[in-house]
């Protein structure tokens, strides 16, 4: 008898759950209000950058002109270059015609500073526009700063190739 008081109580909820089973239950579809919010959001609006500021055209312009000035300089240390490295390409390493291409390829480095230095300034206050997120003028900063990179790149490239005619 006390064994049958013991399970008792586990059958009392048994037919309440059978109950539920037998009536239909609430509807699991989807109900009307609830694709209220299946819209996208809309898209911020974001202004456009606006013209560069008066204050920074002088500086982007001397940026240009120093940019120039550099590529000039190293055009014309090129060609001198080039002839001293093709002189010294056999030579052997500490040679006086090897260290005289050397002090060429240095020269023409050395030539091209004020464009590594332009793009040195010009990446600098690019960083600090976006930082500020003071985005007028930023295309503009943008587009002279790839113009100079490229210059850079360039002048790299034909620096690493007259470097790589010297043994050692």
């Amino acid at each position: 008898m006390k064994r049958a008081l013991l399970f008792a109580p586990l059958l009392l909820p048994l037919p309440a759950c059978a109950g539920t089973q037998a009536n239909d239950g609430p509807s699991l579809a989807k109900r009307p209000v609830e694709g209220r919010f299946d819209v996208a959001p809309p898209a911020p609006v974001v202004a456009p950058p606006g013209p560069l500021p008066t204050d920074l055209a002088g500086r982007l312009a001397r940026w240009e002109s120093d940019g120039a000035a550099g590529q000039q300089a190293f055009a014309a240390e090129r060609s001198v270059t080039a002839s001293l490295v093709s002189a010294a390409a056999g030579a052997p390493v500490a040679s006086e015609r090897w260290v005289v291409a050397q002090q060429a390829i240095s020269r023409l480095t050395a030539a091209r500073a004020p464009v590594t230095g332009a793009l040195a300034d010009i990446d600098r206050l690019y960083i600090e526009r976006s930082v500020d997120e003071q985005v007028d003028g930023l295309p503009d900063i943008y587009a002279l700063r790839d113009r100079l990179a490229d210059l850079v790149s360039t002048q790299d490239a034909v620096i690493e190739a007259l470097s790589a005619q010297l043994p050692g």
